[in-house]
């Protein structure tokens, strides 16, 4: 395996442990950091990847959507990785289109 991603494998285990601990306390962050874990997944596993997709998009369901303020990251970077402005279904939707015709 290579340093690179050694690194990113490294980076996926913190981010999973920090999830585990966010799901307890808060679902948002849980949610946000579900994001950052199926961006990093993509070049490490298309498995990896689609269960991190499934599971934040079951987060998404649990909050409402109804406006942008709901919607609204409240966070700019997780593990590195840059989230969008505002993360609902749609937008995980258009970012992992190709992914998601296999869910």
């Amino acid at each position: 395996m290579s340093s690179d991603l050694n690194q990113r494998v490294r980076l996926i285990e913190q981010l999973e442990h920090a999830f585990e601990g966010e799901l307890v306390t808060d679902k948002w962050a849980a949610a946000e950091t579900a994001y950052a874990l199926a961006i990093l997944s993509r070049e490490v596993s298309v498995d990896q990847t689609l269960k991190w997709l499934d599971v934040l998009l079951n987060l998404l369901r649990e909050f409402p959507d109804h406006s942008l303020e709901q919607t609204a990251t409240r966070r700019m970077k997780v593990g590195g990785i840059l989230l969008p402005e505002f993360l609902h279904d749609g937008v995980v939707k258009a970012r992992f289109e190709g992914l998601l015709r296999t869910i």
